[in-house]
């Protein structure tokens, strides 16, 4: 059964804390890669229903820090659908006090589905409703398609 965006749709939220900070007191751009691969294995799941792995991360954009005290909320939501693979964009912002939330970093990852023998499996194809959701599936197909060619048709 094909599945609507939103059905997946996950959001994820840490108080950032000392151990959290590099050593120029900002966001450990480890930890953030660490919460959105965990908010793009939540939401494949959430997606085809099954156990998922990390084939790669094709994109990771750093746009602001982070500091000690902020909010920081990743959403993440299924963009493309392949056979068995799902590309999943992760984005993070700090929220602050007053609600508004500005981006500081931009992901998309890609799952795969794996069956009982963990084994590429076949996932549901996505259902795009939005004018934003149908944008992200074509731009999603155009990277599937990319990556297809980068990769000599693994992905």
């Amino acid at each position: 059964m094909d599945k609507r965006v939103s059905e997946s749709r996950t959001e994820q939220v840490h108080i950032i804390t000392q151990s959290d900070l590099n050593g120029y007191k900002r966001l450990f751009g480890g930890k953030l890669m660490k919460w959105v691969d965990i908010v793009a294995a939540v939401t494949a799941r959430r997606h085809c229903e099954m156990n998922v792995t990390t084939v790669m991360i094709d994109a990771l954009e750093f746009r602001e820090p982070a500091y000690a005290n902020d909010l920081v909320v990743l959403v993440g939501q299924v963009t493309y659908t392949g056979k068995s693979s799902m590309e999943v964009c992760v984005r993070s912002y700090v929220e602050g006090l007053d609600g508004k939330r500005r981006n500081i970093n931009k992901a998309y990852v890609v799952m795969v589905a794996l069956d009982e023998n963990e084994r590429p499996a076949e996932v549901p194809q996505l259902i795009p409703e939005t004018d934003y959701e149908k944008e992200e599936w074509e731009l999603g197909k155009q990277r599937y398609e990319m990556r297809k060619n980068r990769r000599g048709g693994i992905i």
